[in-house]
C-alpha cells in the first residue's frame, strides 16, 4: 500500500456488496477495488468485468492476496466471522458489515487477535454514526445542550421484507441498528432488555412477528424504548428523540421538499434503506479510508459489533421468556478504550 492508495478486496457482490463497490471507485478518492469474491460465480465475475477488478476463487484466497490491502465483509450473516478473523490473523483492515458475528464468543476471538496485533483493524458497518443528524445529536448531547440524558424514544420502520425473513431478523439485521447507536448517543452500556408484546399488524406479509417493541436500560439509569416496524409500514422512516433534564433532540428527515397542492402538505418519504442513509454510508467510507491511511480507525469497533451481539442475543432470550434479562461483558480491551 502507498501512502495515497488503498487496493480493496470485496467479499460478496449481492445489492450492497455492488453499492460499496461503486461507492469505493467513484466516491471514496483514496480507495481503488482491485478483488471481488461471490459464492456466485457468475456475479462477482460481472462486478470484476465492470469495474476492472480480479475475481477470486474464494474469500480466503482474496485476502491472503499481496495485491489486496483490505478487505470488505458483505457476503451472508453466517460467514462474517470466518473472513474477518482470516483478515485480523493476517494483520489487515477489514470493514465488516452487521452483525459481526452469530456468536458472542467468535467476537470474544476476533478481540483477542485484534489485541495482540497491537491497533485497531476492524470497522464495522455502523454507518448511522456518520449521519449528519445522529452526529448533530452526539454533539449536542456531549455540549451539555439538553443538560443530561434521561431517556431516548425511537421506532424503525419498513414497508417490506426479503422472503425468508423471521422474527429473530427484526432484532439482528433491523434493530441492531438502534442498539448501536444508542449506545453511542449516551455513551454507556446495557444493563438489561427486554422485548414487549403489541397488537400484531395484518400487514404483515410472512409469519413473524411484527411490530416488536424493544426495552433498554443503560448501566446509568437510563432508559431506550425502539418500535421495530419490519413490514407494512407508510415507509422507511427512522425517528429518535433523546429527552435531557433541559430539553430534547430530534433527529431530522433528511432535506425534502415540502409539496402544497389540494388543499395539503406533503412531505416525500423514502421507502429504502440506501437512500434515506446515502451520504451517511458515503462519509462512512472515506472515514474508514483516512482511518486505515493514518492508522486510527474512527468508526464502531469489534468491542461495538460484540456488543450489539450480546445485547441481540439478550433480546432473543428476552422474548422467549417474557422477562428482561441482563447484558452482560467481559471486560473491554485497552485497545478499545
Amino acid at each position: 500500500m502507498d501512502n495515497h492508495l488503498i487496493r480493496v478486496g470485496v467479499i460478496g457482490c449481492g445489492a450492497i456488496g455492488k453499492e460499496h463497490v461503486e461507492r469505493l471507485t467513484n466516491v471514496v478518492a483514496q480507495t481503488k477495488v482491485v478483488a471481488v469474491y461471490d459464492y456466485v460465480e457468475k456475479v462477482a465475475d460481472e462486478v470484476a468485468q465492470n469495474y476492472d477488478a480480479k475475481s477470486f476463487a474464494s474469500g480466503e484466497e482474496l485476502i491472503a492476496s499481496d495485491d489486496v490491502d483490505a478487505v470488505v465483509v458483505c457476503s451472508t450473516d453466517e460467514t462474517h466471522a470466518g473472513y474477518v478473523v482470516e483478515c485480523l490473523k493476517q494483520n489487515k483492515y477489514v470493514f465488516c458489515e452487521k452483525p459481526l458475528a452469530l456468536t458472542a464468543k467468535e467476537c470474544e476471538e476476533m478481540m483477542a487477535i485484534e489485541s495482540k496485533q497491537g491497533h485497531r483493524l476492524l470497522q464495522m458497518g455502523f454507518n448511522r454514526r456518520f449521519d449528519k443528524g445522529y452526529v448533530e445529536m452526539k454533539n449536542a448531547i456531549e455540549d451539555g445542550e439538553i443538560g443530561a440524558p434521561l431517556m431516548i424514544h425511537s421506532a424503525h420502520r419498513n414497508i417490506s421484507q426479503a422472503p425468508g425473513f423471521e422474527t429473530d431478523y427484526a432484532i439482528t439485521r433491523v434493530a441492531i441498528h438502534e442498539i448501536d447507536i444508542s449506545r453511542w448517543l449516551l455513551g454507556d452500556e446495557y444493563e438489561e432488555v427486554q422485548v414487549l408484546k403489541v397488537k400484531q399488524s395484518k400487514r404483515t406479509s410472512g409469519d413473524w412477528l411484527n411490530p416488536q417493541l424493544m426495552m433498554f436500560t443503560t448501566k446509568s439509569g437510563q432508559r431506550i424504548d425502539v418500535e421495530v416496524q419490519t413490514d407494512g409500514a407508510y415507509a422507511y422512516d427512522i425517528r429518535c428523540q433523546v429527552v435531557g433534564e433541559d430539553g430534547t433532540l430530534d433527529l431530522p428527515d433528511p432535506a425534502v421538499v415540502a409539496k402544497r397542492k389540494n388543499q395539503q402538505v406533503s412531505y416525500g418519504l423514502g421507502d429504502h434503506w440506501a437512500s434515506r442513509f446515502a451520504d451517511s454510508y458515503d462519509e462512512e467510507f472515506i472515514e474508514w479510508a483516512t482511518g486505515i491511511l493514518n492508522d486510527q480507525l474512527v468508526g464502531a469497533s469489534t468491542w461495538d459489533g460484540y456488543a450489539s451481539c450480546v445485547t441481540s442475543d439478550a433480546l432473543i432470550k428476552s422474548r422467549e421468556t417474557g422477562q428482561a434479562e441482563k447484558v452482560t461483558m467481559i471486560e473491554q480491551a485497552e485497545i478499545y478504550k
